[in-house]
């Protein structure tokens, strides 16, 4: 009929986006919605533009779907997720005595690679086996991607080594896992016996060498990289930028920003503007980073955190205290955990203490937000670093959370500097009670007492470290076992 041609073309069409209601809408005006065909079409462009739940609006009015249409509702979620809806639609169609098909399993076996739980997933393959289904590329891929994401590499390679013919995604799928279950050697050895190769696998290999502390390794791969002509994509920046800068190899990093900039890639993709910002902070150039922060025409909360973060760590608080409010004001982007911290530390490092206090309020009391061990330590870092250690101890001795030891240090090493000697032995104490293995603790107590001249508490001190069977080592504090 023509008038399902037309609705076939306007699924596929450049605004289908914003016409799906329109779409769907024609369907119930020319009473189409018994068209299992267009249903299965609506449903696969509703599952492609990530709508699961317009998908299972339209499916739950569907008096007899057939295999086309639960086909492409396990597809939906198994590309969106949840998974576990997958498996549902899976049982809904059985129990209604539809058959499976290659088009059914295939999608079913990657939503079963999501769960941490692999029984699903090998009941799928057993029931692929039975059928005689496990032959075909699709289902070997997904049993490849099954057993590969929960680590069974063994039985990954098993079904590998029987396929007659490898494609690159299912090449990308053993060198991820093994990567991913910590033998990067294993998977390195496959990717170089590759003989095509994808920018997916150049990435998936780059990442991995990078996540084990391989960063050079990872860097000089990219650079093989570009020389054999594959051109970076947006995983491809957002991946070696963090490597660039931890490597402090500004040239490469500016030269992938050239190229992100030249491909749209800035444009285009939040992650590679955030990746940017971040470059440009660890590197020292907070005027880059401003820069390409000002120019992103969207960001995320990721986005200001990075920014915020940065400007406290290259020792511009006052600029990360606006931006906050910045994006208070302008109220697009919530704050969240993060954010406080960034802008708490912002606080720190310019001595604001009444406008950390203020945030700190704001976090609980606007936005929800309940505070963590680590805004509670912002907090005491403030305090401490201004001078304020009365109130740093108050506070510590106030919070319903157990302070830590980086807190009592911080605590500690305020004290000292403003010559505080009675909060400054509390401090110690307390971090040596929390601490009892650590000889730095006792070493700090010791020398407390030195500098004040009590040397039968620093006899005390060493004592109790002989009976612990602590000693202090050269350069460094560590725990040591004293032989008798």
């Amino acid at each position: 009929m023509e008038i399902e041609r037309k609705l076939l073309r306007l699924l596929h069409g450049h605004n289908t986006r914003t016409r799906l209601p329109e779409i769907h809408a024609h369907l119930l005006r020319h009473f189409l919605h018994g068209s299992n065909l267009l249903l299965a079409h609506f449903i696969s462009i509703c599952g492609s533009l990530r709508n699961s739940d317009y998908a299972s609006r339209v499916f739950a009015h569907i008096q007899n779907p057939n295999v086309l249409v639960f086909n492409s509702i396990i597809k939906c979620y198994s590309l969106v997720g949840p998974p576990l809806k997958s498996l549902s639609f899976f049982s809904s169609m059985k129990s209604r005595g539809i058959w499976a098909d290659e088009y059914t399993y295939a999608p079913l076996l990657k939503s079963c690679a999501s769960f941490s739980d692999l029984r699903f997933g090998e009941c799928v393959h057993g029931e692929v086996v039975r059928t005689g289904l496990h032959r075909l590329g699709s289902i070997r891929i997904g049993v490849v991607e099954l057993y590969a994401s929960s680590g069974r590499m063994g039985d990954a390679q098993k079904v590998f080594d029987e396929m007659p013919e490898r494609n690159v995604v299912v090449w990308n799928l053993m060198i991820r896992g093994f990567c991913d279950s910590g033998d990067v050697e294993r998977g390195f050895g496959l990717f170089r016996t590759m003989s095509e190769r994808s920018v997916v696998s150049w990435n998936s290999m780059i990442s991995s060498l990078s996540k084990c502390g391989r960063g050079r390794e990872a860097l000089e791969l990219f650079c093989e990289m570009v020389d054999q002509g594959f051109e970076p994509d947006e995983a491809t920046v957002v991946t070696v930028l963090p490597i660039s800068a931890s490597l402090g190899v500004l040239e490469t990093g500016k030269w992938i920003h050239e190229t992100a900039e030249s491909k749209g890639l800035v444009k285009d993709f939040v992650t590679v503007g955030n990746a940017l910002v971040d470059f440009y902070c660890k590197s020292g150039d907070l005027e880059s980073a401003k820069a390409i922060f000002k120019k992103m025409q969207r960001r995320n909360v990721v986005s200001w955190n990075t920014m915020i973060s940065g400007s406290a760590v290259n020792g511009n608080g006052e600029f990360g205290i606006d931006l906050f409010d910045s994006m208070i004001q302008e109220g697009e982007v919530a704050p969240n955990e993060a954010t406080f911290l960034g802008v708490l530390a912002c606080c720190s490092y310019t001595g604001r203490v009444e406008k950390g206090e203020e945030l700190f309020g704001l976090m609980m009391e606007k936005f929800k937000l309940e505070p963590s061990i680590e805004h509670y330590g912002a907090m005491v870092d403030l305090m401490s670093r201004s001078g304020r250690i009365k109130e740093a101890f108050e506070f510590l001795e106030s919070m319903p959370v157990k302070a830590n030891a980086a807190m009592w240090g911080s605590l500690l090493s305020a004290c000292r500097s403003h010559g505080d000697v009675k909060l400054a032995e509390v401090a110690a104490m307390e971090l040596v009670r929390i601490e009892p293995e650590n000889s730095g603790n006792y070493v700090l107590l010791s020398n407390l007492y030195a500098e004040e001249g009590r040397w039968e508490d620093v006899e005390k001190v060493r004592a109790l470290m002989k009976k612990k069977s602590l000693r202090k080592s050269t350069g460094q504090s560590t725990i040591c076992n004293v032989s008798s």
